[in-house]
């Protein structure tokens, strides 16, 4: 009798054990059944922010061209050195060298090469307000500089980061004003989003003005006037329905 009685025992522990392995195994894919029914609608929004330039990054140099390396060099040299004194003294921004190059300047005949001396270049970048640097252009000149190879306006950095967060808020509203616009013609609804992905948040690059310029000694002010500047964000949604 305790024998049956271990065995219907055992038994009952081991259909017990079975049903626990089986709910376990069960209940996943369940869940897997339900996330592979889930559906998806994946859509980008774009927003933009025009914002005011405020500063203009300038490029320009000292170009000499003369009989000997030695002259060119040195009167590169002094010119540069007094529009360097100049842009420091008028507290421009970001002032950096960015081209230093002397050169043979050859008169080509045929096959025939004639050496007619040398080319010597200094050049500097800097950034200044848009309203200062007309004058400075027209200073610069009286100091030596003879040209511009560069003009690029931007916004200052706070500008910027405040415009990037406007535009990136315009680009979320885009998007689920198209979901919303495609789900309630198809009598659908949605739920919740599901991802969120943030495209293209780069810092925008300067407007651009390009060319060289060579400035010649006048009475009138260089006039130079800034522009504006595009802030464009992209945001893509995923949202259930």
């Amino acid at each position: 009798m305790e024998f049956k009685l271990s065995l219907l025992k055992r038994q009952s522990l081991l259909i017990l054990i079975i049903a626990v392995i089986a709910i376990y195994l069960i209940f996943p894919m369940s869940v897997n059944a339900k996330e592979s029914k889930l559906r998806t609608l994946t859509v980008t929004g774009y927003g933009q922010e025009m914002i005011p330039t405020t500063l203009t990054q300038v490029q320009l140099g000292v170009e000499i061209i003369g009989k000997t390396s030695s002259e060119v060099q040195q009167e590169v040299a002094s010119k540069s050195t007094a529009v360097v004194n100049l842009l420091r003294s008028r507290n421009v921004q970001k002032l950096q060298t960015t081209g230093v190059s002397l050169q043979p300047n050859y008169d080509y005949n045929n096959s025939d090469r004639q050496l007619l001396g040398y080319i010597g270049t200094n050049t500097v970048s800097f950034s200044l307000e848009t309203e200062k640097v007309g004058n400075l252009l027209d200073e610069a000149v009286n100091s030596g500089a003879t040209r511009i190879d560069q003009i690029s306006f931007t916004a200052s950095d706070s500008a910027i980061a405040t415009a990037q967060k406007q535009a990136l808020q315009a680009a979320v509203k885009d998007a689920q004003s198209q979901a919303e616009a495609v789900l309630s013609t198809l009598s659908l609804s949605s739920q919740d989003i599901i991802k969120i992905q943030i495209n293209g948040s780069n810092m925008p690059q300067p407007l651009l003005e390009s060319g060289t310029i060579t400035l010649k000694d006048s009475s009138a002010t260089t006039p130079v006037i800034g522009s504006e500047q595009t802030i464009p964000a992209s945001v893509t949604l995923e949202i259930t329905y």
